[in-house]
């Protein structure tokens, strides 16, 4: 199965490290970031484990709940989580999902059969409350994730929701952003109180307007 931006993402039941889910109940009305691993005891895999657990009240200011899955047991994530935590320093602080039948993975499209049979590309998804996906990346094994661009993708992904605007490139939090095109000037000037420039009439910038 292969998911597509603004798709329904599955629903399941798992075992997890942190006990039984149904995957939709976890969520409830909050934002959800899925990721997967190809496998326990892996080192890329154990540096990002670590950091997702340092930014873990990150996530938690933006109503945002992140779980972990590789298609091995519950037992061994559990002896992975104690090797983060003594060679990192940061004790795993989230759900990993056990997934040892692949169902999980088969119905998120995380087998990819030229890279492996049977073990799970590393991605990552974004869901919305509406469980809509909003962002799907997939890194090589070799290259470790940048949850802080996640992070960052997720604060526009939420102001953007909210407001008649997208985010220009390299935009971060509390920069400027850029006016929807399907905005008119005069509607502009009433929903952007603090004014904007026009470089282009189709490049409009406004402050953030949440700031």
């Amino acid at each position: 199965m292969t998911l597509q931006l603004g798709d329904t993402v599955p629903d399941f039941d798992a075992p997890t490290t942190q006990g039984p889910i149904n995957f939709y109940n976890f969520l409830g009305d909050s934002w959800g970031i899925l990721f997967s691993h190809p496998k326990d005891f892996t080192p890329v895999c154990t540096t990002e484990l670590a950091e997702v657990a340092r930014l873990k009240p990150e996530f938690d200011k933006r109503n945002t709940k992140v779980i972990g899955l590789s298609v091995d047991s519950v037992e061994s994530h559990l002896d992975w989580e104690g090797d983060i935590e003594e060679t990192l320093g940061q004790a795993v602080n989230f759900p990993m999902i056990g997934d040892p039948d692949r169902s999980v993975a088969m119905s998120y499209g995380m087998i990819h059969p030229n890279a492996s049979d049977t073990l799970t590309v590393r991605s990552v998804f974004i869901i919305d409350p509406k469980k809509k996906l909003r962002l799907s990346l997939t890194y090589p094994a070799s290259t470790g994730r940048n949850f802080r661009e996640i992070v960052r993708v997720l604060d526009s992904l939420q102001l953007t929701d909210d407001y008649s605007v997208a985010t220009p490139v390299n935009w971060r939090d509390g920069e400027d952003v850029i006016i929807a095109t399907a905005v008119s000037d005069e509607e502009a000037k009433k929903r952007f109180p603090k004014g904007f420039k026009t470089l282009k009439p189709y490049l409009r910038l406004t402050p953030q307007p949440n700031k």
